[in-house]
């Protein structure tokens, strides 16, 4: 599985959840830190990745465009990296289905 997550997320999710998500990048990391969400956008799409955000716009941008790439939206508030990452750990059979399924662009977790 390939997440992207977007400059709202802690870097170093990348290596937090390396055991689960192997794949993964942080937009810093690809020379996305300042890009607009058309440019995450097309790079996940481009890249067979995964958007894991806190910003609600990629959520509208699913709904105008669809799939790919598909949406993980954090729909919390200000909250710590730990608990992003148990989320995301929790969530991981739900991730899985997910992204398995070919007609579902986004997915909210709160």
């Amino acid at each position: 599985m390939k997440l992207l997550f977007d400059q709202n997320l802690a870097s170093r999710l990348v290596i937090l959840l390396v055991d689960l998500y192997p794949e993964s990048q942080h937009v810093r990391d690809v020379g996305l830190a300042r890009a607009d969400d058309i440019s995450v956008w097309d790079y996940a799409k481009q890249n067979a990745m995964t958007i894991v955000s806190k910003d609600g716009d990629f959520h509208q941008r699913s709904f105008v465009y669809g799939q790919p790439p598909k949406v993980i939206w954090i729909r919390r508030g200000n909250c710590s990296t730990a608990t992003i990452e148990r989320l995301l750990r929790d969530h991981y059979s739900d991730i899985v289905v997910f992204l398995d399924d070919p007609e579902t662009a986004f997915l909210a977790l709160a």
